[in-house]
């Protein structure tokens, strides 16, 4: 896989146009799996065919098993800045119900560990709407009450917090449908979500994107870059890459993606953009953010028609939209209903 991926960013190397690279992420999977020789390939293969910026946000995925003191040492040797680290919940019952590896101790711990060393950039992912059957409202309540305590009390700068979805191909999702579970219900994670805005918000942090909240500025550079509509290369199966014109969506199956970038071929499919896509992808990235949606850029995707004016001024009347100086922001109260407002304002 290692082989295949220093192939293809050698295969991409015109993809971004000669800019400047800002951030290096590796994600999707358990990417701290790989040992300090493989991960010198890939900074090897990014160094010779790209220019990175001596001040680059360069982050690893991990989670709390994968991490101990010769790993962090490893990063540190290899120049990377932050980690990300997926602890979902300080609750063992929930880690369990999760099928999660690690222990609330161990998650702890390894955010500790990680500080001690010297690493200071770090991210940590919690989950909420999270109720398992035998659990009540109340109960459920507080336990995600304590999670953002014990968060907060970890003294990290930057938090993501995700509401638990249920893919259909997934364990979750099977478990749904043979009815040991159910659905998510959605006043109980707004109510989570409120929690939420109200203790990181006590904390110092800021709200920068739906799910993302930072101290003291420190908004991870790389997601912020997606929701910023800036060009970016993804590598390796199922990766995505954006050029501002087009989509493209490498192979899902790794045996395929390997037998094609070993042919020379990247094996992805290309999706160009019409001008309403790309006002819609714009609509749908900025509008999650404190930086809003620029409506003078926007007209220059498409012309606002008179019924789209009327939507927003609607969703601006109901407080779920706020404009200033041409600026679209979403409220507090927005912010609970924010993937269907922004499909609704879809062109």
């Amino acid at each position: 896989m290692v082989s295949s991926i220093v192939q293809e960013i050698a295969l991409q190397k015109n993809y971004l146009q000669n800019k400047t690279i800002e951030s290096i992420y590796f994600g999707g999977g358990t990417p701290s799996l790989l040992n300090q020789q493989e991960f010198e390939n890939i900074f090897d293969a990014i160094y010779q065919h790209f220019s990175v910026s001596h001040k680059a946000e360069i982050t690893v995925e991990a989670n709390p098993d994968d991490l101990n003191l010769s790993k962090i040492k490893e990063f540190i040797s290899l120049k990377i800045n932050r980690l990300s680290i997926g602890i979902q919940s300080f609750n063992d019952d929930y880690l369990q119900f999760l099928n999660r590896v690690h222990n609330a101790q161990e998650s702890e711990k390894c955010v500790k560990l990680v500080q001690d060393t010297g690493i200071d950039n770090i991210s940590i992912d919690l989950i909420y709407g999270i109720k398992p059957p035998e659990y009540k409202d109340e109960t459920a309540h507080q336990i995600w009450k304590n999670d953002l305590e014990k968060a907060m009390n970890l003294n990290v700068p930057h938090l993501s917090a995700y509401c638990l979805t249920i893919e259909e191909k997934t364990v979750f999702g099977n478990r749904l449908r043979k009815k040991q579970i159910k659905p998510i219900d959605d006043d109980f994670a707004a109510t989570q979500f409120e929690t939420l805005l109200e203790t990181v918000e006590n904390a110092g942090f800021e709200q920068y994107e739906i799910s993302n909240f930072a101290k003291n500025q420190q908004y991870a550079q790389h997601n912020s870059s997606y929701w910023k509509q800036e060009e970016y290369l993804g590598l390796g199966p199922s990766a995505h890459s954006y050029n501002l014109r087009s989509r493209q969506y490498n192979i899902a199956n790794n045996a395929q993606y390997h037998k094609s970038i070993q042919a020379g071929k990247i094996p992805c499919e290309i999706e160009n953009l019409t001008l309403i896509e790309q006002a819609n992808d714009y609509l749908l990235t900025t509008l999650r953010t404190k930086w809003g949606c620029n409506l003078t850029k926007l007209q220059k995707f498409v012309q606002i028609y008179e019924q789209w004016k009327n939507q927003l001024r609607n969703y601006v009347e109901q407080g779920f939209l706020v404009e200033i100086d041409n600026f679209i922001f979403l409220t507090k109260s927005g912010k609970l209903l924010a993937d269907n407002l922004i499909m609704n304002l879809f062109f």
